[in-house]
């Protein structure tokens, strides 16, 4: 017997008595088996939603809209509704879960006013735990914020008025900023790193502050101006004030006609903003937003410089700092920020990602005592499953909708469109979408420049959306005969060329879209 003949004998023997003294192992397989296809059978998938063959016209124009080669190998989800009844006209993958980018503010800013009220406000206080004595306060002073993300240089100047007409000029105690109101997470956790130092990806705290009337909180306005002639380093403005950050400035102002290319960016983990390249003597500003790092001590270093203005001093070993305001501490001053209902309106025409994120750890302190995003999404996911949407086909991971794990269907999304019409806010909902057309920056928001022509100019009132390989538009829009209807589309995984002109063209159809009688 050859070697080989002999190895393979061998090894049909082994196997041989494997079968005779280990039975339990075949056993125990048929019942691991058994009892998988049993647990498979008990698997339920919810049902597909049906489309009512209601609007076939309309399924053939939107058929041939996506027949794109642009959307080549992405995913595209497209929901259509009546918004009379929540009748599913049209759609096209609507059940497949995809990235809504900026369409997740819907989702935020309905559960903002089903969970906080259109009338809600933020609050910022001002108090002590020391004595007046004579003009002295012999104590911290505190400055304690509750999220407000609209608090401005103007509400630290007139804090500072206020404490100028109590009769206080000095300070014997330390300047205390006061964040506790939401935890020390800065950043939602899908954040990308590079996105960090733009105003679109700011640093969240419950004590923050807006450089202008966008509310862009816990940025800085950085302005570059030519210096007076070449050679000269150009001139840097900062809005507000503040020393908060520091600047690096190695640029170089030249010769009219000369180059312009000015670049600022913030160092990561840091304040330091360098300013690089060149700006030509005659060129106009150059101006960027660029989110601050910690923004509770920029808050407290701005407030500083107010207390200084109207010549309020910090004395002795008075320091700036950051702390927690005691229980029983006085109350020297409060401000009150505008009600959610106009909050609303920079939030959803403006796509303001910071809002979004204070609007989420909001809901978590008001509901569970806990300004995190984990709570917040709790109580986002609770509002969303309120209102009959399928939770286990949704995934929510922040507030702003930057996160490229954020999942929810079409379907489901122009579900809650339909159903929160019979809220008593929704007219308020409504009327916060931008509108396709109208060049007011504050009506038309993201839609401005989309659009302009009738019949969808004006009657497209939906939010826009937009990461890289994600494109997202949903909303309202009625049709020629005056049927109101509702819509989702998503665009997921496309490389290049315009989704944007795709959703118009199906925003427009839909607007031009007559029912058969």
């Amino acid at each position: 017997m050859t070697a080989k003949r002999m190895r393979k004998t061998a090894l049909l023997v082994a196997m041989f008595a494997m079968l005779v003294w280990m039975p339990f192992t075949i056993n125990d397989l048929s019942s691991y088996v058994a009892a998988s296809n049993e647990s498979n059978k008990t698997v339920s998938k919810t049902p597909a939603e049906q489309v009512t063959n209601e609007a076939e016209g309309l399924k053939a124009q939107i058929d041939a809209i996506l027949d794109d080669a642009r959307l080549d190998g992405a995913i595209t989800g497209v929901s259509i509704r009546k918004a009379a009844d929540g009748t599913l006209l049209y759609s096209h993958d609507g059940d497949i879960r995809v990235h809504p980018a900026s369409n997740q503010k819907i989702l935020t800013g309905v559960s903002a006013l089903r969970t906080l009220g259109a009338d809600y406000r933020f609050a910022t206080e001002v108090r002590t735990d020391g004595n007046l004595k004579g003009k002295v306060l012999q104590g911290n002073l505190y400055l304690k914020g509750k999220g407000d993300p609209t608090l401005m240089k103007e509400d630290l100047d007139a804090f500072a008025q206020e404490l100028k007409e109590k009769g206080i000029d000095k300070i014997k105690g330390n300047l205390i900023g006061d964040d506790s109101w939401f935890d020390a997470v800065r950043l939602s956790t899908d954040l990308n790193w590079d996105d960090e130092p733009y105003y679109t990806a700011a640093q969240i705290s419950a004590l923050t502050l807006s450089p202008n009337d966008d509310y862009d909180a816990g940025t800085v306005i950085i302005d570059v101006h030519p210096g007076k002639k070449a050679g000269d380093k150009p001139v840097v403005k900062l809005t507000p004030e503040t020393d908060y950050v520091t600047i690096k400035n190695k640029a170089e102002t030249v010769e009219k006609n000369g180059s312009r290319s000015i670049s600022i960016e913030r160092a990561h983990g840091s304040n330091e903003i360098i300013i690089t390249g060149t700006i030509p003597v005659d060129a106009s500003r150059s101006r960027v937003w660029r989110s601050v790092w910690e923004p509770t001590g920029y808050a407290v270093d701005v407030f500083r410089k107010s207390l200084e203005k109207e010549g309020i001093q910090l004395i002795g070993k008075s320091k700036a700092t950051v702390g927690v305001t005691p229980e029983d501490a006085t109350l020297l001053a409060k401000q009150q920020s505008m009600p959610l209902e106009e909050l609303l309106i920079p939030f959803m025409k403006l796509s303001n990602n910071g809002h979004g994120e204070v609007l989420a750890k909001t809901m978590g302190k008001a509901v569970h005592g806990e300004g995190s995003w984990e709570k917040g999404i709790q109580v986002m996911e609770d509002t969303l499953a309120s209102y009959g949407l399928n939770m286990d086909t949704i995934l929510l991971r922040d507030g702003a909708g930057m996160s490229h794990k954020n999942l929810i269907p079409a379907n489901e999304l122009s579900k809650l469109l339909y159903e929160i019409q019979a809220e008593d806010w929704y007219p308020l909902f409504e009327s916060v979408l931008p509108v396709a057309g109208n060049p007011e920056r504050m009506v038309g928001g993201t839609l401005r420049y989309r659009m302009t022509e009738a019949p969808a100019k004006g009657n497209v009132k939906a939010k826009t959306g937009s990461l890289t390989g994600v494109n997202t538009l949903s909303g309202y829009v009625t049709s020629k005969d005056g049927e109101k209807l509702i819509f989702s589309i998503m665009m997921n995984n496309y490389i290049k060329g315009s989704m944007t002109q795709i959703q118009d063209e199906i925003a427009t159809a839909l607007a031009k879209y007559e029912f058969e009688d």
